[in-house]
């Protein structure tokens, strides 16, 4: 079982940054990795991800202002999360596949971003 955990949330104003990371004891190397986030009575929706050839693709709400990358030593992903808005608000998880699949079968814990007004 591929073990995920999903780090850095917290409260912030509107237009402040914050930095999540994805974390596992094995690499990622070879599995694209999505980050997804689901608001109170809201879908769960995907963010951001990136392929194992580190190509990205981004949720139009959040384009131009979050930034998914993989660690130097490809055992951690990170989320740079810009010009936040209220609307942002969510639980942030990341999840994981390997590249030649679709679904993504491995899931790490949520982390709660909550942005002010």
């Amino acid at each position: 079982q591929v073990q995920l955990v999903a780090s850095g949330g917290g409260v912030v104003q509107a237009g402040d940054s914050l930095k999540l990371s994805c974390a596992s004891a094995q690499t990622f190397s070879t599995y694209a990795m999505g980050w997804f986030r689901q608001a109170p009575g809201k879908e769960r929706e995907l963010v951001a991800d990136i392929a194992v050839d580190g190509s990205t693709n981004y949720a139009d709400s959040v384009k131009g202002r979050f930034t998914v990358s993989r660690g130097s030593a490809q055992s951690t992903v990170h989320l740079e999360m810009n010009r936040l808005r209220p609307e942002d608000t969510a639980v942030y998880t990341c999840a994981a596949r390997l590249s030649p699949f679709a679904l993504y079968p491995y899931w790490g814990q949520g982390t709660q971003v909550t942005v002010s007004s």
